[in-house]
């Protein structure tokens, strides 16, 4: 409406007009806020989508660095399992040895 046009109206009409674009206004003002709302929510999202990818990577770490501890700790335990069986053989083939040489020594006492 051209400003001419406003200048014929009569102040009832004014107000009306001016009632609706008030409400309009509010109106947009609302949809405004609900979308800054919505863009709030999704960088808020988008951050903890980053905030959780870095946990993720972290878990990650800690895992493999548990897995290689638990590798780790399997491979010490056969390893000495390992070498006390070594050290039984020994110790049992000594006493088998030193049985063997009591009787022969008591063999030949006899």
């Amino acid at each position: 409406m051209t400003a001419k046009e406003l200048k014929r109206l009569r102040r009832s009409d004014l107000m009306e007009m001016l009632l609706e674009l008030s409400k309009e206004n509010l109106l947009l003002r609302e949809q405004l806020y609900e979308a800054e709302q919505k863009l709030l929510e999704r960088q808020i999202a988008i951050h903890q989508t980053g905030s959780l990818a870095e946990a993720s990577l972290r878990l990650n770490r800690l895992f493999e660095a548990a897995q290689a501890a638990c590798e780790q700790y399997a491979l010490n335990v056969r390893l000495r399992c390992d070498e006390l069986e070594a050290t039984t053989r020994r110790r049992c083939e000594d006493m088998i040895a030193w049985l063997e040489d009591a009787r022969l020594t008591e063999g030949d006492d006899q």
